[in-house]
């Protein structure tokens, strides 16, 4: 271990950005957080991930029964799908 380190040309914050994501912060009941804590760890997931994934069902509610789904909301599943299986565990 040196002595003394060289952070003259050190930058604050992530060493690395989260391409489409954004730091914020939010107050959730405990109950909410450890209900999704617990899914999280059974499946081998972040917590987070699927908070994330819960809102944005939220934000695309499923078709009504019997009205067809249209092509463009099916591309959209399975892009986000497919999304899914790429990122890394």
């Amino acid at each position: 271990m040196r002595k003394e380190y060289d952070f003259s040309k050190g930058k604050r914050g992530a060493v690395i950005a989260a391409a489409g994501k954004t730091r914020i912060t939010i107050m959730l009941d405990d109950d909410v957080i450890q209900h999704f804590r617990e899914l999280a760890e059974a499946q081998g997931t972040g917590y987070q991930t699927m908070i994330n994934a819960a809102l944005r069902s939220a934000m695309n509610p499923p078709a009504e029964p019997g009205k067809p789904i249209t092509a463009a909301a099916l591309r959209k599943v399975i892009r986000e799908e497919l999304s899914m299986l790429r990122k890394p565990a």
